[in-house]
């Protein structure tokens, strides 16, 4: 018996690597949703010049706390919609 919980606490450690990234609050719009701007530079293969993208996600926010212009930190998470698969871990900047 002692096997099998050593079995189960191993497979509950081990845990994939999550992706997780910085952005700024663009719409609050929704309950507990929030849309994130992330901002990713790129360096173009022949020109050398970097670029900034910027791509748009959808993250959670359970208490509602973040707001439109706040600097935060989000993880990749399960599917939690069609469109979600982010949560916020932390609000890194409050908007001015």
């Amino acid at each position: 018996m002692s096997e099998q919980e050593k079995v189960v606490s191993d497979q509950a450690s081990e845990r994939n690597y999550r992706k997780t990234r910085q952005g700024y609050v663009v719409s609050d719009k929704m309950d507990k949703t929030v849309v994130v701007e992330v901002e990713d530079r790129v360096k173009h293969a022949l020109y050398s010049k970097v670029i900034r993208r910027t791509t748009k996600v959808k993250a959670h926010d359970e208490q509602n706390e973040a707001g439109v212009g706040d600097r935060v930190l989000i993880m990749e998470t399960r599917p939690l919609s069609a469109t979600k698969h982010w949560r916020i871990v932390e609000i890194l900047e409050k908007a001015k």
